[in-house]
């Protein structure tokens, strides 16, 4: 996998105007943009066709969390929308991750890249066990990332502190899609978990997500051209 094809840019606007100004912005250096629940509940199913008139990729992360039923239908929607990968909560169970898997296998077309959400990267221990997970996050994360794989999942979303375990212990195949990616000196905002583009890479990582470090930053271009420089670097 090349370089710019594992940086994914998340389009957390509230409008479609300045996500789709990104888009453009970035043509040719990002392959993937990641569409969020508040860009998508903004805009509803036209803006995922925009971003992907461009040429580009588009990962849909709504997290469904549902019954069974919902989720599945819901991820039959996200597929007829031809999005690259799309997201749903680990936590839902087995019962619904093996419907979402059956349902959209028999979709046409290509069948997007289906990844469950371990723990938020905006959640730490203390947080976990206020929700009432009793293990640590790591033990959490691996539990939960191993329900995906037996039940059909082609990866997941974790944090950068928890890439190096489950690369191990889930082997080489299943797909690692890692948020908090701050470059070294910039804020970790809301995240809990983050970490520098090289280090998530040499962890095993396939696939950065960015948003705040491009979007908010003064010369958007200019910080892709350096993470996607820290990417090229950590492929190496």
């Amino acid at each position: 996998m090349k370089p710019e094809e594992r940086l994914i840019v998340a389009l957390d606007y509230e409008t479609e105007t300045p996500a789709l100004e990104l888009t453009r912005r970035l043509e040719g250096r990002v392959k993937i943009f990641k569409i969020g629940s508040q860009l998508f509940t903004a805009c509803g199913p036209s803006v995922v066709e925009k971003v992907r008139r461009t040429g580009a990729e588009v990962f849909l992360d709504m997290k469904f969390h549902d019954i069974p039923n919902t989720v599945a239908g819901a991820a039959v929607s996200a597929a007829n929308l031809g999005v690259f990968m799309m997201t749903m909560h680990a936590s839902g169970g087995p019962e619904m991750l093996r419907k979402v898997r059956e349902a959209v296998g028999k979709t046409s077309g290509r069948r997007p890249l289906l990844l469950a959400i371990t723990v938020l990267t905006s959640m730490n221990a203390e947080l976990l066990a206020a929700v009432g997970f009793k293990n640590d996050v790591k033990t959490t994360v691996l539990s939960l990332a191993a329900l995906a794989k037996e039940n059909g999942m082609d990866g997941v979303v974790s944090s950068p502190e928890e890439t190096a375990l489950l690369r191990a212990g889930l082997g080489p195949q299943f797909k690692l899609v890692t948020p908090g990616i701050r470059p070294q000196g910039s804020a970790s905002g809301d995240q809990k978990r983050i970490a520098a583009p090289a280090s998530a890479i040499a962890a095993g990582a396939d696939y950065l997500v960015v948003g705040r470090p491009i979007t908010a930053a003064p010369d958007p271009v200019a910080a892709c051209e350096a993470i996607l420089a820290e990417i090229k670097e950590a492929v190496k």
